[in-house]
């Protein structure tokens, strides 16, 4: 039976998860992921080797009510903004400055997965130990999908009992873009999990910042035209704006906008007007775990 099914949804209903990304990442985050997590957003992920990791897990032990998971996190893209990885074991992980490597690529030429499993498994544990209770896993700048470590990224979905971001994704559109090695053993991953009971996304929408400052709402409008039936993954960047966020990042003013237009109502009229439901990852990780989830 199709996952929507399961959860109680008619079969033919659009579900939507909707995730902010990057908390922990920055105060700026925090605030902004938070205010999207009390309007339209639904669920999201923490980074926990980064500066503000702390905060929000002191805030997710005031307020259980949250839907956070593990942002699985092996770069720290920033210039100026860096964090090294949560252990000492793992030289791989770490660059010269001794944050870890800026792009998914450098990742890959320098870590063996058995260090990238030894971090993320730091990562998840220190989450648990905080007291989040953690709902689900999910991948910072994609890296853990890279060939390398994509077994990795299976174990710990097995092992911690937990649904990750893991998306249905066409061979034919991943050899176009010639990713033949890897498009059979993505599949074969997700064929494997999915026989598991681990839920797989129909469709997913990562484009959250790919705008012109003022242009958010249309964006984001058109973003769900991409969606469908099914289970969907909508991935966004809410944080707020400001001096901090400003020093970090240059699209600081596209992670602002979202935060307003999926807290002040914009986007949750849109994902009604679509006939969108939408729900968190714990009722997933309650499905995959066999406790009782209804819509």
């Amino acid at each position: 039976m199709p996952v929507i099914e399961r959860l109680g949804f008619e079969a033919d209903a659009s579900v939507v998860v909707v995730h902010v990304d990057d908390l922990g990442m920055s105060d700026a985050a925090n605030r902004g992921g938070l205010e999207a997590l009390d309007g339209a957003a639904t669920c999201g992920s923490v980074m926990v080797p980064c500066p503000a990791f702390e905060a929000i897990a002191a805030i997710a032990r005031e307020r259980p009510d949250l839907d956070l998971g593990v942002h699985l996190t092996l770069n720290a893209e920033y210039e100026s903004w860096r964090w090294p990885p949560l252990r000492n074991d793992v030289p791989g992980l770490a660059s010269p400055d001794g944050g870890m490597w800026r792009t998914t690529a450098e990742t890959a030429e320098h870590a063996r997965p058995d260090e990238v499993d030894r971090e993320l498994r730091a990562q998840i544990d220190r989450a648990l130990a905080s007291g989040i209770d953690v709902t689900h896993l999910d991948a910072h700048m994609g890296t853990v999908f890279q060939t390398p470590f994509v077994d990795v990224y299976a174990g710990l979905a097995r092992d911690y009992r937990l649904p990750v971001f893991l998306p249905r994704v066409n061979r034919e559109v991943l050899e176009r873009a010639g990713l033949s090695d890897a498009a059979r053993k993505y599949l074969d991953l997700v064929e494997g999990l999915e026989s598991e009971g681990i839920p797989v996304f129909d469709h997913f929408n990562a484009d959250s910042l790919g705008f012109e400052p003022g242009t958010g709402a249309d964006h984001n409008r058109a973003r769900l035209d991409t969606l469908g039936p099914g289970l969907s993954y909508l991935i966004i960047h809410a944080a707020l704006g400001g001096t901090e966020l400003e020093s970090i990042t240059p699209d600081w003013r596209q992670r602002d906008e979202e935060r307003r237009i999926y807290s002040d109502g914009t986007l949750a009229r849109a994902l009604s007007d679509a006939g969108f439901r939408t729900l968190g990852m714990r009722r997933l990780r309650d499905l995959l775990r066999g406790e009782s989830t209804l819509a």
